[in-house]
């Protein structure tokens, strides 16, 4: 099951046993379904969770004969499609009547009236997601999103969600091959809606995918940081190493001054040890920064070896 299926199913065994909240919730999946009008009430779904919670709230609210269909999807063959409409006409004028609906506003509106409190707003909001949303996987990335019929109910929803008190949210409205998409990028709104529908292990399970990434990105610069400074370590001591051997080809180490003939012969003989254990071989020891200045001395004696070679051969 995707995770967008897991927050569905999570949400659609939230409790419900004030009817106002039942009915606001069954409001939210009416109004943003395939089909809501006095003729005709159809809701399609992937979740078989949201088809049941459905059949329930139809069969227990208001009495209604549903019929449920599933077919297997031809494009996704592991997934049914579960298609239940309102047999009886008569009912379908009923409760779409009962919600302040009539014929003579053919343009769907959110009715204000049928969600009486915070509680109800958090139920109308879940069952819009039930009906008509969506969630990514939060291994891959941060996006929740709304489908929305009408521009209408795309523009109160975006109205409703900017209201609640409990989280700060700020939706974003999109068109999508003629659907309306209403969308939220950020993890923290995203948990905090999740939270506030009903859905709270799916909320910890999106926090605990981003502080697993952020642990992740944190180990991976780190990683980063020591493979370029080893090999930046690794091209210094090439660089010194080759220094060393054009010198001993062109003139010998014996040429050198005693303190540059030390530091090159032991650093040809030890090219893994570092800078300091490097002064600490030497007598008498020297420091860090000593060692690197006798080896760029002998960086620069190679340099100007090489430019006498090019001149000459000019």
């Amino acid at each position: 099951m995707s995770f967008a299926g897991e927050v569905k199913k999570e949400l659609s065994k939230a409790d419900i046993s004030k009817n106002a909240v039942k009915l606001a919730e069954c409001y939210g999946i009416l109004l943003y379904s395939r089909r809501f009008t006095e003729n005709e009430i159809k809701l399609k779904t992937e979740s078989m969770c949201v088809a049941e919670r459905f059949c329930d709230h139809m069969g227990s609210l208001f009495g209604a004969i549903v019929e449920k269909k599933s077919t297997l999807r031809a494009s996704k063959e592991d997934i049914n499609l579960h298609s239940i409409k309102v047999l009886i006409e008569s009912d379908c004028k009923r409760i779409f009547n009962f919600f302040g609906h009539t014929s003579d506003s053919p343009n769907l509106r959110v009715n204000r009236a049928n969600i009486e409190d915070d509680r109800c707003i958090a139920a109308f909001l879940r069952g819009v997601f039930l009906s008509c949303g969506s969630v990514n996987d939060p291994q891959k990335n941060y996006h929740l999103e709304f489908c929305v019929p009408y521009k209408n109910l795309c523009a109160d929803l975006c109205t409703i969600m900017g209201e609640i008190t409990e989280c700060t949210l700020t939706p974003r409205t999109t068109l999508r091959n003629g659907t309306h998409i209403v969308y939220i990028k950020d993890s923290e709104q995203i948990t905090d809606l999740l939270t506030y529908m009903g859905a709270p292990s799916s909320a910890m399970d999106i926090m605990s995918a981003k502080a697993y990434k952020q642990m992740r990105n944190v180990t991976n610069r780190r990683i980063n940081s020591e493979l370029a400074n080893i090999s930046r370590t690794a091209e210094a001591g090439a660089k010194i190493l080759n220094a060393i051997d054009v010198i001993e080809a062109d003139r010998g180490l014996n040429s050198l001054s005693d303190n540059l003939r030390a530091v090159a012969e032991l650093k040809r003989d030890n090219p893994e040890l570092s800078l300091s254990s490097l002064g600490n071989l030497l007598d008498p020891p020297i420091s860090r920064s000593g060692v690197n200045h006798r080896l760029n001395k002998l960086i620069e004696l190679a340099e100007e070896i090489k430019r006498e070679a090019g001149v000459q051969n000019d």
